[in-house]
């Protein structure tokens, strides 16, 4: 696997030419078994059958990807519909300083020490700069994604959505129409199987609340949004959330010099255990897929109910302000337009707000994914194959795709749709089927091998009968007797 040079306008750095040398020997060394070996397929047309489509270039799609050009899966692309070098959100909407995983955590690098962020690091800013990291910046985090993709030569098309999936018994394959973000149609895909690595709303989209929906848009915006924080100085600002991206968009506001930020949640105390960070142990990360269904409902189930605290740093980052102000146990149970403003009702009263920022979070839901508009309805969710326990019943749980051992989907009736096993499920909606597969740095390290080995077996399993055809014209000799 050849390094690419790097652009005119981004000069290597000694260390960084070294370190990408030390990653092609580490490949060459690494390479076996080195045949190609995927059956090439075409349309009946002569178009040519991606064996895979990766949906999403952020960091789950690129380091999927990679773990089947090492497999020898080669004929693949990846689509995102982010500018170059912007996938995922750590140059666009998200607002922490820092990431919220620890600094020695692994995943993207699959066990090669050179391709690890820390080597990455180090190769710009010495061998000891390490020591004096305390979390990675999410910029730093970006370029070192970047770089990955450029020196891996993993193949994405930018500015790019996937539309509607449509599955072809004549071609045995998926058709991907493609829409270029700024050119409009950009003509289709077909694909023998679709990993889709969408991110954090890639099992349903950004939730809004219907007692916020209502209002005019320019008097609320959600953290996913590009948001001007320039026009929320002086002015007041209601927050909706507790978790970590709230309070980040909190002091965001309060750093552009916002007059007062309200920040409202449901809970009586806010969380201060992290289960994340218990969750971050070789049986759960590697092993949570293999228990029963109770026990999976069981352990993610305690998990959302202990709920995800803003990290100290962020905490404090917005209390260092005076004019922050917490609310508990106030949830909006109205919204409306009062001339211009934002009036907003919780059960201690009413506030009236020049902008409102939610950070409500995801929900869970096939049904909004575009790319499964038409499939969705054939998708077993944890409804159709699982009853919680009495007291344990979770609305957006239950609507989590219910995934095979490899992140595949299921189908809702035995033999009405068999072709969903060849879609992968690597999102956030993974969660309760198999852990912190998709969409999580932590889980990356064991989500993504079982992935990569669940569409290679597919792949095998798929040609058997063309692969034992190759076997038995297989005359090869090694000596003349």
């Amino acid at each position: 696997m050849r390094v690419l040079p790097r652009s005119p306008e981004a000069p290597p750095s000694p260390g960084l030419t070294a370190l990408e040398d030390a990653i092609r020997r580490d490949l060459e060394r690494l390479e076996y078994p080195k045949r190609p070996w995927v059956q090439p397929r075409l349309t009946r047309a002569g178009q040519p059958v991606l064996d895979v489509l990766v949906i999403g270039g952020g960091q789950s799609g690129l380091t999927a990807a990679f773990g089947l050009m090492r497999e020898r899966v080669t004929n693949l692309l990846v689509v995102d519909d982010g500018e170059p070098d912007l996938a995922g959100p750590w140059k666009t909407f998200a607002r922490m300083h820092t990431l919220r995983t620890p600094k020695h955590l692994t995943g993207p690098d699959h066990n090669l020490p050179n391709l690890c962020f820390q080597s990455w690091y180090e190769a710009q800013h010495g061998e000891h700069s390490w020591a004096s990291v305390e979390r990675i910046p999410k910029e730093l985090w970006a370029d070192y994604l970047n770089w990955y993709r450029r020196t891996l030569e993993i193949p994405v098309r930018c500015r790019t959505r996937v539309g509607a999936l449509t599955w072809s018994p004549e071609e045995e394959c998926f058709i991907a129409p493609l829409h270029h973000t700024r050119e409009g149609d950009a003509g289709v895909l077909y694909a023998r199987k679709v990993v889709l690595a969408t991110g954090m709303d890639g099992s349903g989209r950004w939730e809004v609340p219907s007692v916020v929906a209502g209002l005019p848009r320019e008097l609320y915006a959600h953290t996913r949004d590009d948001i001007d924080f320039e026009t929320m100085r002086g002015r007041t600002v209601g927050v909706l959330g507790a978790g970590a991206s709230a309070f980040d968009n909190a002091a965001v506001a309060l750093e552009h010099g916002a007059a007062e930020v309200h920040l409202f949640y449901r809970r009586k105390t806010l969380p201060t255990v992290n289960p994340y960070r218990w969750a971050e142990f070789v049986g759960f990360l590697k092993h949570h897929a293999d228990l029963p269904d109770a026990d999976k409902w069981r352990f993610i189930h305690r998990i959302i109910e202990m709920g995800q605290l803003p990290p100290a740093d962020t905490f404090r980052r917005a209390r260092s302000f005076p004019q922050f102000h917490l609310h508990a146990e106030s949830p909006w149970l109205a919204a409306e337009d009062v001339g211009g403003k934002a009036r907003v009702t919780t059960p201690h009263g009413q506030f009236t707000f020049d902008k409102l920022i939610v950070g409500s979070g995801t929900v869970t839901d096939l049904s909004l994914r575009p790319e499964l508009a038409r499939l969705y309805e054939d998708i077993a969710l944890w409804q159709d194959r699982f009853m919680p326990p009495k007291g344990q019943a979770h609305a957006d749980l239950l609507r989590h795709p219910y995934l095979g051992e490899h992140f595949e989907l299921q189908e809702k009736h035995p033999g009405r749709a068999p072709y969903l096993a060849s879609i992968f499920n690597f999102t956030f909606g993974c969660l309760l089927s198999l852990g912190f597969g998709g969409a999580s740095i932590s889980g990356m390290k064991y989500g993504v091998p079982r992935l990569v080995r669940g569409v290679t077996r597919q792949l095998y399993l798929d040609d058997r009968d063309a692969f034992f055809d190759s076997l038995e014209r297989y005359d090869e000799k090694e000596f003349e007797p």
